[in-house]
């Protein structure tokens, strides 16, 4: 499918923007009602009254329709992939210099978002607890494929808020205003111990 250049064919861009604009009021419709699990990318079609190839041409990937619809950084998905490129050998040092390199450059809108839903219920929130936990942390659990790797997993998630949380919101320092390359040394090894590390005895 190719969209029309809007500069040329004035209405024709319209139309497709109306359609882009539907899609994605679809998927949010749909994403609240079934979760992120629960949408398909041809349910959304079908409620947004389109051809499933375009919900495929505007978004790609139901990673890219979800970080669109709920305003996700357009970076984050392919931030997420960057992650699982590569095997565990450095795992810890790629998800330390992935997490700092993309929250520095963007608004920090889903941390901010997740170290508060705690206290709240927005819809939202939610939803993005769900897309985390499928394309990330289920993720994980799959690679590692260790008896206890949901276990390993959820202490690289309390590693990892706690990072960011003490860099962007509390701000605790050096944390706060090291380099990169320094928050990778400091803190790579950390979690690439507790991915990989020796199980630790009960």
């Amino acid at each position: 499918m190719t969209e029309p250049n809007p500069s040329s064919r004035p209405g024709r861009w319209r139309s497709g923007a109306e359609s882009r604009q539907r899609i994605l009021e679809a998927a949010r419709v749909l994403f609240r009602e079934h979760g992120y699990g629960g949408t398909t990318m041809r349910a959304v079609a079908a409620e947004a009254g389109v051809d499933p190839a375009m919900v495929f041409y505007f978004f790609g990937t139901k990673q890219g329709l979800f970080g669109a619809a709920l305003k996700v950084p357009e970076h984050v998905p392919s931030a997420i992939e960057s992650v699982f490129t590569g095997g565990l050998d450095d795992i810890g040092a790629r998800m330390v210099r992935t997490l700092v390199e993309n929250l520095d450059k963007s608004d920090r809108t889903p941390l901010v978002t997740l170290t508060r839903s705690a206290l709240t219920h927005d819809d939202s929130e939610t939803l993005l607890r769900q897309y985390i936990d499928r394309e990330i942390t289920a993720r994980l659990v799959t690679m590692l494929g260790t008896p206890d790797a949901a276990v390993r997993v959820a202490m690289l998630n309390v590693q990892i808020l706690g990072l960011a949380v003490a860099r962007y919101i509390v701000r605790i320092e050096p944390v706060a205003s090291a380099s990169v390359d320094d928050l990778v040394t400091w803190f790579g090894p950390i979690v690439q111990h507790g991915l990989t590390g020796p199980a630790s005895p009960r």
